[in-house]
């Protein structure tokens, strides 16, 4: 089954062919963040017009990538939400046109559960973490959870997962720079939120220190870049006291910014944007590196009292952009990671997700009455 994923969630524009939901044929992705880096953030109008002028060279390199003809496509899969108004309007009358055109089937996918996906994409080159036979052989016939050992794995039933892939039920953390949650995973397709942010995602957090710390966006990246020459433990930065599963974030950004007044002695009615001004590079590594050690720390604690709340889990997979930091990665060495290429918003997820959507006997959406969503829970 060859489907055609298309994503304009927000300053990506991006297409791709996936064949039974694992294989990879082609994966174009056109990124906004040279025009946004000046702003330090998306301009939706800015963005929208962007998508407009790329979206069909995009959709046409996928399929020539992919070596398709229209004939080769079984169905399309686009992004009908959570995202930018503007930017999910233009990949979905894309996608709603190409599937009256070319009489195929189209199914609406939510942009969160596609990056759930993802950790599915090119499992027998691209997956990390992967054990080696004997390991895998042991782990197969294991019913050991993630406390205390390596997730379990197994060769799925299905042919197509012949290699090692994340055993339901799971839990998936999603990290963006919208969304922070938490997912518990009976199934395929089947989703339960017991765990969101109060208020800023952790990728918004990144950003709004990086801007801060007077480095470039996106601020993942670039605190991940100047952390590499810091000191972690120079700043002793506060964990939210949230009770349960639920994040908060807010409060670690206005604590990094008192830290970095204080540190330079400047009163909190000093502004903001000036305080770059003042830092030298080691404390804006320093004050990097702290960060986003102590955001890891938080991450990882509720994944722990997740484990511990619902002790039947097998797999952990970790999604959404700031799955690509490396730090996020070492510590938690028994999840589910995408490929760094595949963490960031991509065509190649939203296919794999309408792939597991049609083995789950979700019907296809009209193309004539499809909705968008700016805003809208994964269940």
């Amino acid at each position: 089954m060859k489907i055609l994923g298309i994503e304009t969630s927000c300053d990506e524009t991006a297409a791709a062919v996936v064949e039974d939901g694992v294989k990879i044929l082609s994966n174009v992705v056109v990124s906004q963040i040279d025009i946004f880096a000046e702003y330090g953030g998306v301009i939706p109008e800015v963005a929208a017009r962007s998508h407009l002028e790329a979206m069909m060279p995009v959709v046409k390199k996928a399929l020539n990538d992919a070596s398709c003809t229209w004939d080769d496509i079984d169905a399309i899969a686009v992004t009908y939400a959570p995202g930018l108004l503007g930017s999910l309007l233009i990949g979905t009358l894309t996608a709603r046109t190409l599937a009256i055109l070319h009489n195929k089937p189209l199914y609406a996918v939510h942009h969160l559960k596609s990056h759930v996906y993802a950790n599915w994409l090119e499992l027998d080159k691209q997956r990390e973490n992967c054990l080696n036979p004997s390991e895998r052989a042991q782990t197969e016939s294991s019913s050991d959870t993630l406390k205390g050992a390596r997730p379990s794995l197994r060769s799925s039933e299905d042919p197509v997962l012949s290699s090692i892939a994340p055993v339901f039920p799971l839990l998936a953390l999603v990290v963006s720079g919208g969304h922070t949650q938490i997912l518990y995973m009976p199934a395929h397709n089947q989703f339960e939120i017991i765990g969101t942010t109060r208020d800023d995602a952790v990728g918004e957090c990144f950003d709004k220190v990086a801007k801060i710390l007077g480095l470039p966006y996106p601020g993942g990246p670039s605190i991940a870049k100047a952390a590499l020459d810091g000191d972690a433990d120079k700043y002793h930065l506060p964990h939210p006291k949230i009770e349960g599963l639920d994040f908060s974030f807010s409060g670690l950004k206005t604590a990094v910014l008192r830290a970095v007044q204080k540190e330079l002695g400047l009163p909190i009615s000093h502004p903001s944007h000036d305080l770059k001004n003042h830092l030298s590079t080691q404390q804006v590594a320093d004050f990097a590196a702290s960060f986003q050690k102590t955001a890891v720390e938080i991450l990882c604690e509720k994944i722990e009292m997740a484990l511990e709340k619902y002790p039947e889990v097998k797999s952990v997979v970790v999604a959404g952009g700031v799955s690509a930091n490396q730090a996020l990665r070492e510590a938690l060495p028994k999840a589910y990671f995408p490929a760094p290429s595949l963490s960031g918003d991509n065509g190649a997820m939203v296919g794999a997700a309408a792939y597991y959507e049609i083995k789950s006997g979700v019907e296809p959406t009209d193309p004539y009455s499809l909705n968008i969503y700016p805003r809208i829970s994964i269940n």
